[in-house]
């Protein structure tokens, strides 16, 4: 601590088409202080399946600029309810194949609980609140895909001082 203050995370947000390197994306969340006491991390897939449609591809659009200031916003957020060291989230756009990776969201904490929490409310938020437009291809027809209410319940647990 400064001053009585934490120091400030390193949040870092990107939204791209190309595939990413988990490996790579953890290392960059080591501060090279040895202060981090627990990373947590989460690798989001494209579905084979979903609501009984086989999927043969998913095509994600964004709002550029938009999109990664929210996110941000989101990252920002976990950072003010946690002690954080690093909040990183990459989050893919374009056309993907059921198997891709979707998204990653990676997160340094002195302790585990912190790193645990804030990964799961940062992942919550994104599937809520990152304006991101999804559709689906189901043999040959296209489907834009519709937030899903257990997700909007999940996030809503965060809300009025809920789990910390």
């Amino acid at each position: 601590m400064i001053d009585g203050k934490r120091p400030e995370p390193v949040i870092t947000v990107k939204v791209q088409e190309a595939d990413f390197d988990i490996a790579q994306l953890q290392s960059k969340l080591l501060g090279g202080a040895c202060a981090e006491g627990a990373i947590t991390t989460f690798t989001g897939y494209v579905r084979r399946d979903n609501e009984d449609r086989r999927i043969d591809q998913l095509a994600l659009e964004h709002y550029p600029g938009m999109t990664e200031r929210s996110i941000t916003e989101i990252a920002e957020q976990a950072a003010e309810r946690w002690p954080l060291l690093a909040a990183y989230v990459v989050h893919r756009i374009g056309k993907l194949a059921p198997g891709e990776q979707i998204v990653w969201v990676g997160v340094a904490s002195k302790h585990r609980e912190a790193a645990f929490s804030a990964c799961e409310f940062i992942m919550d938020y994104l599937k809520t609140r990152a304006p991101f437009w999804k559709k689906e291809t189901a043999s040959g027809t296209e489907h834009w895909v519709s937030a899903r209410g257990t997700d909007s319940e999940r996030a809503a647990r965060w809300q009025d001082g809920g789990i910390e």
